[in-house]
């Protein structure tokens, strides 16, 4: 996602966005946020036919967010609303933390089924070579029986 877009979601200008990555800059490795490059800026430019450059906000090289990154960027400001989806990811994960420790046992019979499938491909291909045979046969007509008449 965009630097501009998170900002808005989170209700800070995106100046102020970018001055808590600069100052955080250790929480954003480059597989949580990068800067596009003077040539993907420009690419980025050219994708749009637009005269206003300040309404498309194309001036200066935005940063970009991983799925990581926007997870930390909500830990780093201090917006209500960056705090509220901080607090949202933190149950969210808690959450599916309990729910696959609760469901371990299902997990484990997952397994044990894929473990006894695994090796069968073979012989589910020739069940539906079967079956395409026995549709074939189905669908040739047959030979009619009974009597024929002129008409």
């Amino acid at each position: 996602m965009l630097d501009r877009n998170l900002a808005e979601l989170y209700g800070v200008e995106t100046k102020r966005l970018k001055e808590q990555v600069r100052r955080n800059i250790e929480r954003f490795p480059e597989d949580f946020m990068f800067e596009l490059t003077k040539d993907e800026l420009e690419d980025w430019r050219s994708q749009f036919a637009t005269s206003n450059r300040e309404v498309m906000g194309l001036r200066v090289a935005p940063f970009v967010f991983t799925e990581h990154g926007v997870l930390m960027l909500s830990s780093v400001l201090n917006s209500n609303e960056a705090i509220k989806v901080n607090i949202r990811i933190v149950r969210i994960y808690t959450r599916m933390k309990e729910l696959l420790l609760t469901h371990k046992d299902l997990i484990a019979e997952m397994e044990n089924i894929r473990r006894k499938v695994d090796g069968q491909d073979e012989k589910i291909e020739q069940i539906f070579s079967y079956l395409q045979q026995f549709v074939r046969k189905q669908e040739t007509p047959r030979k009619q029986i009974g009597y024929r008449t002129d008409k």
